[in-house]
């Protein structure tokens, strides 16, 4: 009985990760890969080009534009979602470029990184979140674009908090594609 219930909790354990974080990230395509960079330290994402092709490209070009350079996350729901995406420099809520929505089968689980967008079905535009659990609610609503594979950690890491009271929010230090980067 005891060996069932550890085997069970080992199975739960690994289902509650993110797929890619038990890949290892040195078999990545630099040209798809993020670097996101946190003050707890990095966050690597894994994007899929095959997936949402139109949200990561538009994505590339806008951490190539050093759009999300200190990008505040502005709500975040413990055991939910981080959300970020307002330009770092201006603080606006978005480019004003719409991306029509890519769905697939994909689930939202923990790691997951998807498009936020307002009551518009194609309306994503910038901001992006990040799940912090499982929250299969927004299968199909929303455009999953990539994975966390590195540094779920210091995304647990990040404030909570979202509406007018929240005024010290963590922020995007840089986000950069990994093939930009020569470390």
């Amino acid at each position: 009985m005891k060996t069932s219930l550890k085997s069970f909790l080992a199975v739960l354990m690994l289902l509650s990760m993110p797929f890619g974080a038990m890949a290892q990230t040195e078999d990545l395509d630099p040209e798809n890969t993020l670097y996101l960079d946190l003050e707890y330290g990095r966050v690597v994402i894994k994007m899929f080009p095959d997936v949402a092709p139109n949200h990561v490209k538009r994505i590339k070009e806008l951490v190539r534009q050093g759009y999300y350079d200190g990008s505040p996350f502005h709500r975040v729901i413990e055991g939910f979602m981080a959300q970020t995406g307002r330009n770092g420099k201006t603080g606006e809520e978005g480019t004003g470029q719409k991306i029509d929505a890519e769905f697939s089968d994909m689930s939202h689980y923990r790691g997951m990184v998807s498009m936020a967008r307002p009551d518009d079905i194609n309306g994503a535009d910038s901001q992006f979140f990040i799940c912090l659990g499982f929250s299969p609610h927004l299968d199909g609503k929303y455009t999953i674009w990539g994975e966390v594979v590195s540094g779920m950690r210091n995304v647990d890491k990040i404030k909570y908090g979202e509406g007018p009271d929240f005024t010290d929010p963590d922020k995007i230090i840089k986000m950069q594609v990994a093939a930009d980067v020569k470390e």
